[in-house]
């Protein structure tokens, strides 16, 4: 029986006022009506937030396509399934822009709470919430300035942090027809690191070799146990490219080290010229394969873990151009409040998205594997939290990008700035990380200005050639020839030409792995090889919660910038110090130091570049140099291009901030 009007209005209040107040709640109201979600109430503060005054009457799918592949829709579908109510904290979401341009982000803290009709049915939903997106906003600047603060050398957070990531790989392999990609998140709990672990490894025949792996327990027993692991099954890949004989020769060590038994591990070798895949995974989730919308579980070719007697075989498909494979750890799928087979669910369904072009978007410049690890994450984990260590490891085919190609017989020679321009690019194409765009942008200057300095004192008829190559095997050749003769070096008294030159070849030297000069009567040729690598992603759930804060974009003009609140003389240099630029210094040191009279503190924090021209000008610092002096304290912190310089031709300089007592790495330039 309905209840009379009367009693209700006596009981709640009439229902203009109860209208009322509903519609002045200074939080976002909803209701929810049927399997479908139709809004069958909504108040101001949640159509301001959407500026949408046409929702009554629509269902939620059909008002916000756009956020299908966000995890909305799922949530509001399992609330209605279970009765359970569900509550979500800065949840992020991506919606159409009122002006139809673009999407627009918000972040929610909200409520879905099920509503029973009079009869105590199950009817629909009562959802409720405050927008949070300027808290977020608000935090992820927090976060960027703190990432900035500790730039790429960050401190663990503890010891056991510390352990674990220099038990993993330092970097993945970059290679000319794959891209790979790995995501690690640490369990929240406080005792210690996890034996989880993961790999890629090229192998003979333009392979690759994926890893991923579990040691049973945590703490240091684990982490040692996971380092002897991945070392004996990466030295077998590396030597016969076999992976059921690196899974065979863990089997071994498993049964003879205690702390490894048990442990499991899949290994997939994928050969990205025919998308050919052959696995072998022991006691270990298998791959997961997904193309635009859909995805698949390869079945499992191994009868149990490492050490306990199970024998494994090897199995094979084939892995097409638009499909990516995620190798994982049982992390992702052993989550809180959720069965195995809701969470496997999940996890491909979220890739399914991703690979459809669903999900979150804004990150063009993000290949789609590393998408696949961090969005990944971000979906499941936010909804759940964790309770062990997470891993996964993607893997995609793509073209290879063509070589790079400079000068040459009939083209002028290329300049050194020209040439390190072109390399950069080059390198930010292959994905390379930092650290070796650094090592091929400084070795192709110095390889450059020599072949310019000593192939022919006039010029005339110079020819320079500079080409880069990836290998499949992930080394990158860059190669510097000339058509000149070597000229003679000038006399080894000459102290003005000894601190002016002398730098170049063994500044190259040692940002390679093999460096070889080959000088003969028809000209010069410089080869510098080294294997390129890009980092993984090493999160926490912090940078998950609200998404990692993006990266800064290297600048490339160079400032020279006075600091007038320093409580001595002091500037700071931001940008590259090669050939195009080093004419600014000596000048601008010049007046600074006023003619060399006054101590001058450099902060060479944020210098992109230094060549060896560069550092020729600061060593005039020394009361040897028979030139100008400048009487310079240089500033260069830990994990800073300028510092990695400075110590390989033994300038002196101060790792340690004079005016603040800080030695703290650098934020990106």
């Amino acid at each position: 029986m309905a209840a009379d009007p009367r009693d209700l209005d006596a009981t709640i209040g009439d229902a203009q006022t109860v209208r009322e107040v509903f519609e002045s709640m200074p939080l976002l109201l909803i209701g929810l009506t049927g399997p479908r979600h139709v809004y069958d109430a909504v108040n101001l503060t949640y159509r301001a937030a959407f500026s949408r005054d046409d929702l009554v009457g629509t269902s939620v799918r059909d008002s916000f396509p756009e956020v299908e592949g966000q995890m909305w829709f799922e949530m509001m579908d399992r609330v209605l399934a279970t009765g359970q109510p569900q509550v979500t904290r800065a949840w992020r979401l991506q919606v159409a822009s009122p002006d139809g341009d673009g999407l627009d982000e918000y972040f929610f803290d909200l409520t879905f709470a099920p509503r029973h009709d009079t009869a105590g049915t199950l009817a629909g939903l009562n959802v409720f919430g405050v927008e949070v997106t300027e808290q977020v906003r608000e935090r992820q600047r927090v976060q960027a300035e703190a990432a900035a603060a500790v730039q790429r050398y960050e401190q663990a957070r503890d010891v056991i942090t510390a352990l674990q990531r220099q038990l993993l790989p330092a970097g993945l392999p970059v290679l000319p027809s794959a891209r790979v990609a790995a995501g690690y998140l640490l369990a929240d709990a406080d005792d210690a690191a996890g034996g989880d672990w993961f790999d890629a490894v090229p192998v003979p025949g333009g392979r690759v070799a994926l890893v991923v792996g579990d040691v049973v327990g945590h703490g240091v027993a684990a982490s040692a146990a996971m380092g002897q692991l991945r070392a004996v099954l990466q030295d077998r890949l590396d030597e016969t490219g076999d992976a059921l004989r690196a899974v065979a020769a863990a089997d071994r060590l498993a049964r003879r080290v205690p702390a490894a038994r048990a442990a499991t591990v899949c290994v997939a070798l994928l050969d990205p010229a025919d998308g050919s895949l052959t696995w072998c995974s022991a006691g270990h989730p298998p791959p997961l394969l997904a193309g635009p919308g859909s995805a698949r579980f390869l079945p499992a070719s191994g009868q149990g873990p490492l050490g306990t007697g199970a024998a494994y075989t090897l199995l094979r498909d084939k892995l097409e151009p638009e499909e990516l494979a995620l190798l994982y750890s049982d992390g992702i799928i052993e989550r809180p409040g959720r069965a195995p087979a809701d969470a496997a669910a999940e996890l491909a369904q979220v890739l399914g998205d991703l690979m459809a072009g669903r999900g979150f978007r804004g990150e063009p410049g993000l290949p789609l594997a590393d998408r696949a690890c961090t969005q990944t994450l971000e979906l499941l984990v936010r909804q759940t939290g964790h309770a062990d260590d997470i891993t996964l490891l993607a893997a995609q085919r793509k073209p290879p990008p063509p070589p790079l190609q400079l000068g040459g017989p009939g083209a002028a020679p290329p300049s050194a700035e020209v040439a390190r321009l072109a390399v950069d690019a080059w390198a930010m194409i292959q994905g390379t990380g930092e650290e070796d765009q650094v090592a091929l942008t400084h070795a192709v200057v110095e390889l450059v200005t020599n072949a310019l300095e000593h192939a022919r004192p006039d010029r005339e008829n110079l020819t320079v050639t500079v080409s880069a190559e990836l290998r499949g095997s992930g080394e990158a050749t860059l190669t510097v020839s000339d058509n000149g003769r070597w000229r003679p070096q000038p006399d080894p008294g000459d102290e003005a030409y000894r601190k002016d030159h002398g730098y170049g070849l063994a500044m190259a030297g040692a940002f390679a792995d093999h460096l070889d000069i080959d000088r003969a009567e028809t000209g010069t040729t410089a080869t510098f090889r080294r294997r390129l690598s890009h980092p993984a992603r090493l999160l926490t759930a912090s940078q998950l919660a609200h998404g990692t804060p993006p990266a800064r974009e290297l600048p490339e003009l160079t400032l020279i910038l006075p600091q007038p609140h320093a409580p001595t003389s002091r500037i700071a240099i931001h940008g590259p110090l090669d050939a195009g630029t080093i004419e600014e210094l000596g000048p601008e040191l010049d007046r600074y130091t006023l003619g060399g009279t006054h101590e001058l503190i450099v902060d060479l924090t944020a210098v992109t570049h230094l060549a060896s021209a560069a550092v020729a000008e600061l060593y005039r610092t020394k009361p040897t140099s028979d030139q100008r002096q400048y009487p310079l304290r240089l500033y260069a912190p830990p994990g800073s291009t300028a510092h990695h310089i400075l110590a390989l031709v033994g300038l002196p300089h101060t790792t340690t901030d004079p005016h603040t007592g800080n030695s703290t790495a650098p934020a990106d330039t």
